[in-house]
């Protein structure tokens, strides 16, 4: 939920901090005292555009702040929306929804929350340009519109103007079926079907660059194959030249060892005295001569024991005499040598990496050779995708025109107690005509919302056939039916003018069901009726005052304060007359009485 909002110089608002409730929130005061400004922070730190004018008179800069309180287990589940990007712009993708697809996005952004909050903020300069920032990272304003786009949702005369796009009515249906697992499934094969679309269009755009790639993708192959090289072989073969070409080192090296280890291994005239092997024998017979037990035993078992070792030194250096190979395996070395060399030069830089180059190779050439059994191969596996996703998709279409009736009716029953006797909306899903391959990224229907707003009018698309305020109670209506449906909603709405030609009874079941969708989620409403205001769990006044003679030349300047208790009951008292006499209190009173009830 939204824990504060702070502004800065923003038009007639010099200073101001709002703390909203978690359930509803009413923002009152006068007309023209700047109510809209705070709608106007909020697009600020939602990515909106910048408008230097808005800067207030005198200052450089303006600067608004939204802090974001997150539940517990949306900011636990921060990474769980790393995903396959499949491109669309569709945040249904991620299966996140709320504040844990605004943890992730803002994850992605590099900052996660800090004590469960997120701080959103942008600074609009006098000069014109802006700076969005994200717990205190600066980025692109398009990350804090999707990041608040998770978080809020303003229901104004231009912000709604969104529902009237198609893919948002599909949205919004959506969430009132919980159709989740089916839209999940239909999008899986939806994804099997473009691949294999994608991959018959690359076999059938082929043109001579593709058969050039193809003919050096199999010569390659061949070469390779004719080569045979095996993973390690040029390391063996360099470390086996080595030898050949150090041969008479290794000879004369590995003589003498033996010669001074055993002399019996080499020729006996070309070592100089007795060798190890004989004087440690020579030691351990002295040893054994000796008729003390103890000790000298003791170190004849272990020179046996050295012994034993040095023999196997031996063993293992005498393998090595005459093992360095000739001029002619030198020869055959260096021609292998080269033969690999010119291998990893084209595809290595090892011959690992000239084995695996070789088998992607195979399988691109598998796409490249684009015969008419390879294409009917694969268009057969098309029709069976295809199938399948259709049967997907009729699934998914059957689970929305079930909430499409449901959804109509229970709204257009809302309409009736907003003051829109005779109003209707009507939800339908349309399947796409069959011969012109209906199938998209979100299954074969077409999803329109057609508003009726009076008893005799033609039903239009939502969106052109209401006002401002029809559309924002309409809104509201949408939005109650979801929360009764679907449960809590992890948001916040921000809604303006929906009190636009409401009075009377309607007024009180307006800020009735404004209270009733705040149980679940958080409410934040511009109005000018007390009998919406009252139901509020919090009130903040916009005042508009007069500069101080010092200050003349910074014109109007707007405050906003909560007000509680007596102070409330003024507001509330002004708000239905105009003026605060004692009947007047007194209905507030009694107001504020009833609306707690």
């Amino acid at each position: 939920m939204l824990e504060e909002l702070d502004i800065r110089n923003l038009g007639p608002i010099r200073e101001a901090a709002i703390a909203p409730a978690a359930g509803m929130t009413a923002i009152t005061g006068e007309t023209g005292a700047g109510k809209s400004m705070l709608l106007s922070a909020i697009r600020l730190v939602s990515g909106g555009a910048a408008e230097s004018s808005r800067v207030s008179a005198g200052a450089d800069e303006a600067w608004a702040q939204a802090i974001f309180a997150l539940a517990d287990d949306a900011v636990t589940s921060e990474h769980s929306g790393d995903t396959d990007d499949t491109g669309d712009a569709d945040d249904s993708d991620s299966g996140l929804t709320g504040a844990a697809a605004a943890v992730a996005k803002a994850h992605d952004a590099g900052v996660d929350p800090e004590d469960g909050e997120l701080f959103l903020s942008r600074t609009v300069r006098a000069s014109g340009r802006s700076r969005a920032v994200l717990g205190g990272k600066s980025v692109p304003r398009s990350v804090l519109g999707a990041i608040a786009g998770e978080l809020v949702t303003i229901h104004g005369q231009t912000d709604q103007l969104k529902i009237a796009v198609s893919a948002r009515q599909r949205e919004f249906l959506d969430r009132v079926a919980g159709d989740e697992a089916e839209l999940a499934a239909y999008r899986k094969a939806w994804d099997a079907l473009t691949a294999m679309d994608e991959r018959l269009e690359r076999l059938r755009s082929q043109e001579s660059s593709a058969r050039q790639q193809a003919d050096y993708l199999r010569e390659s192959i061949d070469h390779i194959n004719r080569t045979d090289p095996q993973p390690g072989e040029d390391e063996e073969l360099k470390a086996r030249r080595e030898r050949i070409e150090n041969a008479a080192d290794i000879a004369q090296g590995v003589g003498s060892a033996l010669g001074a280890l055993d002399a019996s291994q080499v020729d006996v005239d070309a070592t100089d005295g007795a060798s190890a092997v004989e004087l440690i024998n020579h030691a351990v017979t002295s040893l054994r001569a000796i008729r003390v037990g103890g000790t000298f035993a003791e170190q004849a078992d272990r020179l046996e024991s050295i012994n034993a070792d040095l023999g196997d030194v031996v063993f293992a250096l005498s393998q090595e005499l005459g093992d360095e190979g000739s001029v002619e395996d030198l020869d055959q070395i260096n021609g292998r040598i080269h033969e690999l060399g010119d291998l990893t030069r084209r595809w290595g830089p090892t011959l690992a990496d000239v084995l695996a180059w070789r088998d992607k190779a195979a399988f691109d050439l598998e796409d490249l050779d684009a015969s008419p059994e390879k294409v009917a191969e694969l268009e057969s596996e098309r029709q069976t995708l295809y199938d399948a996703a259709l049967a997907a998709a009729d699934v998914l279409s059957a689970a929305r025109v079930a909430a499409a009736a449901d959804l109509g009716a229970r709204v257009t029953e809302e309409l009736g107690s907003l003051a829109m006797l005779g109003a209707s909306l009507e939800v339908r899903v349309t399947p796409r005509d069959k011969a012109d391959d209906p199938l998209g990224p979100y299954g074969r229907d077409d999803i329109a919302f057609l508003f009726t707003p009076f008893e005799g009018s033609p039903q239009l698309p939502m969106g052109k056939s209401a006002s401002g305020g029809e559309l924002s109670r309409l809104m509201l209506a949408l939005e109650l039916v979801a929360a009764d449906t679907r449960g809590g909603a992890d948001q916040t709405f921000i809604f303006d003018e929906v009190d636009a030609g409401v009075g009377g009874k309607a007024a009180v079941e307006l800020g009735k069901r404004l209270a009733r969708l705040a149980r679940s989620a958080q409410v934040i409403v511009v109005t000018h009726l007390a009998q919406v205001a009252s139901w509020a769990d919090a009130q903040f006044v916009v005042t508009k005052e007069p500069p101080d003679a010092d200050d003349d030349d910074l014109g109007v300047v707007t405050t906003i304060a909560e007000v509680n208790g007596e102070a409330r009951v003024h507001e509330i008292a002004r708000m239905l007359s105009g003026s605060e006499s004692e009947a007047s209190l007194d209905h507030a009173r009694e107001l504020l009485k009833e609306s707690a009830l």
